[in-house]
């Protein structure tokens, strides 16, 4: 009640200021705290009201508000009554508007209601519907988040419960909701569940809005976020536009929170009795409620989320590309003196010319390729194989050039300067490979194993290596990190004949 009068004061001071000091609407809004027009419309009202100032002393603030505010006329047998449910889902078309909706409606009812009740009667009807249907999106929009609630997975031959994710997608105007189960919310999973997704729209969303996940943004910004790169190229090939929801600002992202908390309600509550042994089982299970949730009929409104879709989202929707998305994760890498790069474990050579820069790369399930300011400089067919080299020869430096001073021998004078073994273990590294480019990595980890151990410690473990043919980083780096490298190294004696023993039979007993 406070609130009331206090508008019916603030509106009986505009009546004062404006009709007996003959202020400026501009002046008395500076005066109020509120916009002109607002302070114009007051007097607009009054006017049409009859109203001057003074005002009648009998006249309390319910009486002047009626006056001001008269209610809207009630609906009489002589005007048809909009069909509101329809004007509810056209309002949904994209470039609808509330004032088409009411030309469309006079031209039907030449005798209806004018635009400004319309308005304000649909506004009324919109208020009395659910949270869910009375949010307002324009076709062709997506938001998409990931289920707090996750779903235990069995595996079947070990035991191990697993985890599975729930990944949810809402259509902003009808509420069409799509629901899948992922083992993670990491890129991959990621950007495969959105290509799902399309495939189960059947086409292309305008406008896609997700949670700042680190997955689809890569840094959270309220004025300009960071896409990752990975699903910006995803992104681009199916042509639509990432609007990321504002940090902290939850309403962004309402409709497909509660999205989740229905599929939580009607999809994951139905499945918490229920056992899975694989992923691709309870994604069958989830299928089958998807179906039937977005086929439900709405409460409120004809039809359901599945005829909606059909009728306003659909249409606002862009075909599908011919090929779908191949899943590609891009990555910063730097080129080392070999001219490698290493990606996922296995090392792809580069060409020398860009030996020391940073590179882009991508690399999918079949190939990777790498990227030097905007242009390709090097592919190769992807290697699952870890601590393994792909080499083009093309990309080495010639055999007579010593590009930037690095070559065989001076990795071999470097290693001689710490001692004789240290430079065998070197040179056996160098011989060991095709390409003598592919061991200068290991040779330098090794040489620097004598800034953590000291020369002397790095120069006996070398040696043992040699003797016990153990030439390699790994075997080095453990002997130094046992302690095997001071203690004192026994060589076997070498055995020429055979002991004479029972179980010693010879050859002639298998003749």
């Amino acid at each position: 009640m406070a609130n009331k009068r206090l508008s019916m004061r603030r509106i009986k001071e505009v009546l004062r200021l404006h009709f007996e000091q003959k202020r400026s609407r501009r002046l008395i809004a500076q005066a109020l705290g509120t916009s002109p027009t607002t302070v114009g419309d007051y007097i607009t009202r009054a006017q049409a009201a009859g109203l001057s100032y003074p005002l009648p002393e009998n006249l309390d603030d319910d009486e002047l508000e009626r006056l001001l505010f008269p209610p809207p006329p009630p609906v009489t047998a002589q005007r048809a009554e909009p069909d509101w449910p329809t004007v509810y889902a056209a309002m949904r078309t994209k470039g609808m508007t509330l004032t088409l909706a009411w030309q469309e409606y006079k031209s039907v009812h030449p005798e209806g209601y004018q635009l400004s009740w319309f308005c304000e009667a649909y506004r009324h009807y919109a208020g009395k519907l659910g949270f869910t249907l009375r949010q307002f999106h324009p076709a062709g929009r997506c938001f998409v988040d990931y289920s707090g609630t996750t779903v235990s997975v069995i595996n079947a031959s070990t035991g191990e419960v697993r985890q599975a994710q729930i990944f949810v997608a809402c259509m902003g105007a009808s509420n069409y909701t799509y629901v899948e189960a992922t083992w993670s919310q990491q890129l991959s999973d990621w950007v495969r569940s959105h290509i799902r997704l399309l495939e189960f729209l059947g086409g292309v969303p305008e406008l896609l809005i997700p949670d700042n996940l680190k997955s689809g943004v890569k840094k959270a910004s309220f004025y300009d976020p960071q896409i990752n790169p990975t699903f910006r190229e995803f992104a681009a090939h199916y042509q639509f536009t990432v609007l990321p929801a504002r940090p902290h600002k939850p309403r962004d992202k309402a409709k497909v929170e509660n999205s989740v908390l229905i599929a939580q309600r009607w999809i994951l509550a139905r499945l918490r009795n229920r056992r899975f042994f694989s992923l691709a089982e309870l994604n069958v299970a989830i299928a089958e409620l998807v179906k039937d949730m977005n086929t439900r009929p709405f409460k409120k409104l004809p039809g359901n989320r599945q005829s909606m879709f059909d009728n306003v989202d659909r249409p606002a929707l862009k075909e599908l590309p011919e090929q779908a998305y191949e899943y590609a994760q891009w990555g910063p890498a730097r080129v080392h003196i070999d001219c490698h790069i290493e990606v996922d474990g296995h090392y792809y050579s580069v060409p020398y010319r860009w030996l020391r820069e940073q590179v882009d790369t991508r690399l999918t399930d079949n190939v990777l390729e790498v990227f030097a300011k905007g242009k390709r400089i090097a592919s190769h067919a992807r290697s699952y194989a870890s601590g393994r080299h792909s080499t083009t020869v093309e990309h080495l430096p010639p055999k007579h050039q010593q590009y930037l001073g690095w070559s065989p021998e001076r990795l071999a004078s470097w290693a001689e300067s710490i001692g004789p073994s240290v430079r065998l273990v070197v040179e056996r590294l160098l011989a060991g490979r095709e390409h003598s480019q592919q061991a200068y990595r290991t040779c330098l980890g090794v040489i620097a194993l004598g800034k953590t151990y000291g020369d002397d410690r790095l120069e006996a473990a070398c040696h043992r290596a040699l003797h016990v043919n153990a030439v390699a980083y790994r075997s080095v780096e453990s002997m130094l990190k046992t302690g095997m490298d001071k203690k004192p190294l026994i060589l076997a004696p070498t055995q020429t004949t055979l002991p004479l023993h029972e179980n010693v039979r010879g050859s002639n007993y298998f003749q």
